[in-house]
This record gives structure tokens, sequence and C-alpha cells, in this order.
């Protein structure tokens, strides 16, 4: 473990999950491909009908939007490619690889940031731009939100390890691409749950999946009140009768808030959770802005201070994570 955790974020129970996603969204990726590069007549959408006077479905109209062939290639191949190198990534190194292959753990930390832009910004501009939705798409981004908190962790403990190599007088570039020992004193550290080289899956199958689920991630009530939030604005067009400029700006605040609570919800990313006090102050005066029933108005602004209040407790953490400890305000 790194000096000063609680558990070793490389661990295979750590990886498995951000994996397991990969594989969601790559199969996901290679089914919208196939339909883009004309293998298969049709996609399935049960939910999204597209446009009256247009006989593809919602996914259909959205893969073969102006937004898509804007690309040379098919973009949802390249998606498919990236969770492709995401997954390999992911099952190269060993149990000790924050230390061992740093620039390793790096671009898999990195990788899944495009993605979770990528994706989110297709979930802005569905909508709002193309004016309907995709499940299928719905479902891809879902993973890639989902993979984002369990990526955080073994990132920050290769950055802290690149950091205590530097004051230890090593060459960082060097230590990122060829690895080093971890020679710190771990004062203060307590107990590892586990021996050091015991096997993480010699433990019953509840516990696997609970280290699997749970580790250094968490979603305390604040954060799935956010959320819940968040995803109430993308359907304000069916549960308010919003439309217009209105509508747009709930779905765009909405969507950003289910990726503030997406990061948030990594205990070493919580005072991210912050961000949500200027959506919710856009969330009050947005009514005000673009003009809106009184019903509206007030549900928009009572969303709104849900949020930033929602936004000021921590809520508990579970895990230790060295010196970072102290900035998890």
């Amino acid at each position: 473990m790194p000096p000063g955790w609680s558990f070793n974020p490389s661990a295979w129970t750590q990886r498995l999950p951000i994996i397991l996603l990969a594989l969601i969204g790559l199969y996901v990726s290679r089914y919208l491909a196939a339909y883009q590069l004309g293998y298969i007549p049709d996609v399935w959408d049960p939910f999204f009908a597209g446009s009256p006077v247009d006989p593809q479905n919602g996914t259909e109209e959205i893969i073969t939007s102006w937004v898509s062939r804007a690309w040379p290639v098919s973009d949802a191949a390249v998606g498919g490619y990236t969770y492709l190198l995401e997954i390999l990534t992911g099952i190269v190194g060993s149990r000790m690889r924050w230390r061992t292959m740093p620039w390793l753990v790096v671009l898999f930390g990195l990788m899944i940031a495009p993605l979770g832009i990528t994706s989110i910004f297709f979930i802005i501009i569905q909508p709002v731009v193309i004016g309907t939705w995709s499940i299928i798409a719905l479902i891809g981004a879902a993973s890639v939100l989902i993979q984002i908190p369990y990526s955080l962790d073994e990132l920050l403990a290769t950055l802290q390890f690149l950091r205590r190599r530097a004051q230890a007088g090593q060459n960082w570039l060097r230590v990122l691409f060829v690895g080093d020992t971890d020679e710190m004193r771990e004062t203060g550290n307590a107990e590892p749950n586990t021996e050091p080289n015991a096997d993480e899956f010699d433990q019953s199958p509840g516990t696997v999946i609970k280290n699997m689920v749970g580790g250094g991630v968490s979603l305390p009530w604040t954060l799935a009140l956010a959320a819940l939030i968040g995803l109430s604005l993308l359907f304000t067009r069916m549960t308010l009768g919003v439309d217009g400029s209105l509508a747009n700006a709930h779905h765009v605040i909405g969507s950003l808030v289910l990726t503030v609570v997406s990061i948030a919800a990594a205990e070493v990313a919580r005072p991210v959770r912050y961000l949500n006090i200027p959506l919710g102050a856009a969330l009050i005066g947005a009514p005000f802005m673009f003009g809106a029933s009184m019903v509206t108005t007030v549900v928009s602004m009572v969303l709104g201070a849900g949020l930033v209040v929602l936004s000021i407790r921590r809520g508990p953490i579970r895990e230790r994570y060295g010196n970072w400890n102290r900035l998890m305000i």
C-alpha cells in the first residue's frame, strides 16, 4: 500500500470495476459503429422515436447527425478503440504498479477524462442541438461517468509517489517511466486489513464485491440527492412542460450536476462537490433570465437552493490517503 493509505488503489478489486464498465462502453461503441459503417441496417432504441418525418429512431438520428458526420471517420469506432486501449492499460501491471509503472497509471487515469468529457458533451447536445435522445448513447455515457471516481485514487497515489521521489532527489521524469522503490517511513499508518502478499480474492464473495464497489468511492446522502436533482432537470420538458431556452438551460445544468456528483463520489475528489453551488445559483436565476411560469420558477428556485445546501456537507471519508486527507474539506 502507498504510505499513509488504508488500501491499495492498484489492487485488482480497484481496477476491475473500471475494466468491466469499459467493456460495456466497448460493446456500445462497436454496435453504433456497425450501423455507421453500414454493417447492420438499424439499431435498437425502444424509447426515442426520433423525428416524426424521419423513419430513423433517436439513436439512428444522433449517430448520423451532422455532429457525427463532421468526423472524417466513424466517431463510434474511435470511441471503441479508446475503450479497448483503456481495458488493456487497466489489465497491464501488478498490484504495485502505482510505483513500478507510474506512466501507465497516469495514462490510464487521464484516458478516462476525454471519454468523460465527450460523453457529457453528447448528453448535452442530444436534445439541445439534435432534438432527440439515444438510449444506447446514454448507457455508454453512464458507464463512463461511473468509471471516473474509480480511476482517481490510483492516479493520486502515483502522483504522491512521484512527488516523494522528487523530494528525495530522484529525477521524477526517470521515475515516471521506470518506477522506483518507496522507502518513506509509514508514520501513523494503521495495519492493513490484509497481509501484503495475500490474494485479495481469497475472501468471501460479499467482501470482494464490497471492496470492488466501495474502495475509495462512496455516495453520501447529500450527493445522492444532488444526483436526483440533476437527473430530474434532464426531464423538465416532460414533467413541467418547460420548453425553449429554459429547457435547454435545465438540461445543461442537470448534466453538469451529474458530472460533479460523479467526480465527487471519489473520496479523494470530494471537494469538487462545491462546484454544484454555482450550478445551483444558475438554476435559481434561469427562470428570471429566460422567463417561466410561476410553478416552474418555484421548482427551479427550490431545486437550485437544494443544490447549494447539499454541497456544504462533506459526508464521511472512510479511507485514508496519506497527506491528502487534510485537503479533503
